[in-house]
């Protein structure tokens, strides 16, 4: 049982003098000027590498293409409200000449003897 747990212990301290010697390797390249980003490193992280560069383009172009929709949602909307615009005085023209025929046609069924002037009136001076 003792042999169990000190061969147990052993196999910890010398994966933690492991790391730590790795660490220490790591630290002493960099300040001995060489680079961490070595051949090696790219073959060991290459799956993590192509990954996080899929994902900055993917982010970089889900930039774009909002930024594109985005400015076409304000365009549409300058033109929706050129079209409301539209309408509204459109309406209104309608609805005026709407009321003036309904008044012509009900003051001709009436037999009233009122006809719409074809000239502006006129202003008097005394």
């Amino acid at each position: 049982m003792d042999d169990e747990k000190t061969t147990t212990t052993e196999k910890t301290t010398s994966r933690n003098r492991s790391k730590k010697s790795n660490a220490r390797r790591a630290v002493k390249g960099v300040v001995q000027g060489r680079s961490f980003l070595s051949w090696d490193f790219f073959k060991r992280n290459a799956v993590y590498v192509i990954a996080a560069t899929v994902m900055v383009l993917m982010y970089i172009s889900n930039k774009y293409v909002c930024q594109t929709y985005q400015n076409d949602i304000i365009v549409l909307k300058e033109d929706l409200d050129n079209a409301k615009t539209d309408c509204v005085s459109a309406s209104a023209k309608y609805n005026s000449m709407i009321r003036e025929s309904q008044m012509k046609a009900l003051v001709d069924t009436m037999h009233i003897d009122l006809n719409a002037p074809e000239q502006p009136p006129y202003r008097l001076i005394k």
